[in-house]
């Protein structure tokens, strides 16, 4: 039961286009494709749609029963309710605290990337691109980053874009922006990929951008490409950021949330491919580098489209939608704890917090290495893993069990208690070996090359896996003691 004054979605599709606007972002189209660039095309996909089947999805479950079962409206909260009830430590709430710091320092520099995409709309809409040539176009991109001041006035509009969504509340705010540009991003999103292919047929690129992305060579998956469709997939869909414990809060009891939590990550899914399909036939019909990391969005495809503006320009307005809808919903849990906290309105809260989420911003407009640091040495590889590792640890060993029957009951029931065994013994040690593995590589890279081999993650995992049994094995002595 919600906590009484706490906002409902209106509707299942409401809810359904909110937490998919917050999945669908610039991860699934800046990000996605570099990942899939230059991480061997479709060997990597098949390894990342394996992960959000068994990884993503439990997690996601897991975050939107804290949120619903929860009686508060921020995550930080719902989870210290359920502890409580549970007759466990509050120290569990340590989840939703570190994914909440983790999707407040996200949305800081989220609008930074934000300002490149507006910034790169306006070139394309004033056909600022047309008759350049290509090392001219691709050398605008670090020119544009080497010059912040210009970019400020980009930064700005879309932080306050975001701010005034997020204080007009769940339901004039967040759900009337999500249920506007969400149809409006797949129309865009599947025009675009039509474009693509059919525009790359005669050339031949589409054939090779299919063949890239649709035929495995298994031979190519490592460790590290295992490590980064791992890591992508909880990027893509928001997990381990507070953003779906908070939504979860405002779910409706008439809402299957294992259902739920399958239909979001699939669309998501979808979409993912779909921009793989929008941008890389384009890609090889020019005989560009597919392999350009973030360069594909802000250098191969203006270089590729810089002739047809209109077309340039609707792949920014895809990514500015994209990116509204996920920044909307990277400020929502700090937004939503101190409204709670403090007791304040939600407006004042969302201006409060959007002041000072601006304010850092600024220091990654300004700095890259400042930008990196909140992105790949905080909270990338430790603050978002270590918060789904504990949300599905809580979900899977110390949540009372009436509160997980009582959330997955219902229709899909079958459904979610298959997706339990995952919260339980899949999820945790996946999400486990993120972490370690993400913070291995950034810090101790020496230790890291000694285990990154074959046999040196399968002993990771091992070792995970007994570590696992032992804390089920604890919960279950803890929870008898209690009974009894």
């Amino acid at each position: 039961m919600a906590a009484a004054g706490t906002a409902q979605w209106s509707s299942r599709f409401a809810f359904i286009m909110a937490a998919v606007g917050s999945s669908v972002g610039l991860g699934n189209l800046w990000r996605f494709s570099a990942e899939l660039g230059t991480n061997g095309g479709a060997a990597f996909l098949v390894v990342y749609v394996a992960c959000i089947l068994f990884v993503g999805i439990p997690v996601l479950m897991s975050e939107f029963m804290i949120g619903r079962a929860g009686q508060a409206s921020s995550a930080v909260n719902s989870q210290n309710d359920l502890a409580s009830r549970s007759g466990v430590s509050k120290g569990w709430s340590s989840g939703a605290w570190f994914g909440m710091i983790a999707s407040f320092l996200i949305v800081s520099f989220y609008c930074v990337v934000a300002a490149w995409v507006l910034n790169y709309l306006v070139r394309f809409l004033t056909n600022s691109f047309k008759g350049l040539e290509a090392d001219v176009i691709a050398a605008q991109f670090p020119e544009m980053l080497s010059n912040p001041v210009g970019l400020i006035p980009y930064f700005l509009v879309f932080a306050l874009i975001t701010i005034w969504l997020v204080a007009r509340g769940v339901n004039k705010g967040i759900e009337t922006a999500a249920r506007l540009l969400m149809p409006l991003f797949f129309i865009l999103l599947l025009g675009l990929a039509l474009y693509s292919i059919v525009s790359g047929m005669s050339s031949g690129g589409t054939k090779e951008a299919v063949r890239f992305m649709f035929t495995p060579d298994f031979s190519k998956i490592t460790p590290e490409i295992a490590t980064s469709a791992l890591g992508q997939a909880c990027f893509s869909i928001g997990i381990g950021n507070a953003i779906m414990i908070t939504y979860g809060s405002y779910l409706p009891r008439n809402v299957s949330i294992p259902k739920a939590a399958v239909t979001i990550s699939l669309v998501d899914t979808l979409v993912a491919i779909t921009a793989g399909l929008a941008i890389f036939p384009i890609v090889f019909a020019n005989n560009l580098d597919f392999s350009a990391g973030a360069g594909i969005f802000f250098q191969t495809l203006p270089t590729a489209l810089s002739e047809y503006w209109y077309v340039g320009a609707a792949f920014f307005f895809l990514a500015f939608f994209a990116a509204i809808t996920s920044s909307v919903s990277l400020l929502e849990p700090t937004v939503a704890y101190v409204a709670e906290k403090l007791k304040l309105t939600k407006a004042k809260a969302a201006w409060g917090t959007g002041t000072a989420m601006v304010i850092l911003g600024f220091g990654s407009l300004y700095s890259q290495d400042f930008f990196d640091f909140i992105d790949q040495s905080l909270a990338g590889p430790i603050l978002a893993p270590l918060s789904a590792l504990l949300i599905v640890l809580f979900t899977g060993g110390r949540l009372s069990k009436a509160i997980v029957n009582d959330e997955i009951s219902g229709e899909g029931e079958a459904l979610g208690r298959f997706i339990m065994f995952f919260v339980k013994w899949i999820a945790p040690v996946f999400m486990g070996l993120v972490l370690v593995v993400g913070i291995l590589q950034k810090f101790l890279p020496a230790i890291y090359a000694k285990i990154s081999s074959n046999a040196g993650l399968i002993g990771l995992l091992i070792a995970a896996y007994i570590a696992l049994a032992i804390f089920h094995r604890l919960s279950k002595e803890n929870k008898d003691i209690t009974n009894s």
